[in-house]
């Protein structure tokens, strides 16, 4: 007897102790995400007779996925000009002078019934003192090619929602996982989208720069991304939560899952990366041990979420 109520006396310190740490830890959180809808002006630059104007969420470019409307004008006749062949490129460079690309559309697609180029890029890190991004951009416009290129600022994501990972994998390449979508998750089911991406390595030496075969990355085909959500928190176990659903490719080539978040407060989203055969390309189990008073273990491909 005297044992059964130490026991329960243990569980109640216990219980009593999670629910401290996680209402105070909720309180340190409790910072609004904004969810932003509306496209704006992030970049401009005109050469000649013509002004291109580069839109992004909110108008700016941020670390992770950027859905990018480019729009061109000219100058003389008022003409958003449709149809053309645009090509994007998105360079890093940093002070000794090595330049980097990302995941990026090359070839952008006019979009008729909003009246813009559509594409993306998934800026793999942010402007600094050390570094910065320019976008290199081609267009032809009667038979004449035009070539343009604007230094641009991409800012440090703050909303953990829409976190990156870029990692080698076990067959040596290397790949980039971005979160797209939600931007501001629920306490539910979540419909969760990301884009996978690939660095494909140069089979040339460069030509001119900017060379787009040096800079080239592929969207991946047909893999899965097995997902494994924890709380990590100590006071939480690295507990997971019921009827989440892996990440498929879908019709238009992002990756869409459900991610079920039972409560606020940080997330792990821990994976495992497969190819069309089922094989590892990177990422390991986690154990369903419940931990609590210790930080959660984690896949060795994971991104970690905040809402």
């Amino acid at each position: 007897m005297k044992t059964l109520h130490f026991i329960v006396i243990v569980l109640f310190v216990v219980a009593t102790s999670c629910t401290i740490d996680k209402t105070d830890f909720e309180a340190e959180i409790s910072v609004e995400t904004t969810e932003y809808v509306d496209f704006k002006e992030a970049a401009s630059v005109t050469t000649g007779n013509y002004t291109i104007s580069i839109e992004a969420l909110n108008g700016t470019f941020y670390k992770g996925y950027n859905e990018i409307h480019l729009k061109i004008f000219n100058k003389q006749t008022g003409e958003n000009l449709e149809d053309l062949e645009v090509n994007f490129l998105p360079i890093l460079t940093d002070t000794n002078g090595n330049k980097v690309s990302c995941p990026h559309k090359y070839n952008l697609d006019y979009d008729t019934s909003e009246g813009y180029y559509l594409g993306y890029s998934v800026f793999t890190s942010e402007s600094d003192a050390s570094a910065n991004w320019k976008l290199y951009i081609n267009f032809i416009d009667n038979n004449q090619t035009h070539s343009v290129n604007q230094i641009i600022s991409v800012e440090k994501q703050t909303n953990m929602n829409l976190n990156m990972t870029s990692f080698t994998g076990n067959n040596n390449e290397q790949y980039f996982i971005a979160l797209i979508s939600p931007q501001k998750p629920r306490v539910a089911e979540n419909e969760l989208v990301a884009g996978i991406y690939k660095y494909n390595q140069p089979t040339n030496v460069g030509g001119v720069f900017p060379d787009p075969s040096q800079f080239s990355y592929s969207i991946v085909q047909g893999h899965t991304l097995l997902l494994d959500p924890r709380m990590p928190e100590p006071s939480m176990g690295n507990h997971s939560s019921p009827n989440n659903k892996n990440l498929t490719q879908q019709s238009d080539s992002l990756y869409y899952g459900v991610v079920n978040y039972t409560m606020t407060g940080n997330w792990t989203l821990n994976f495992i990366f497969q190819n069309q055969d089922g094989q590892v390309i990177k990422g390991t189990e986690v154990p369903t041990d419940f931990t609590p008073g210790i930080e959660g273990a984690k896949s060795e491909l994971y991104i970690d979420i905040l809402f």
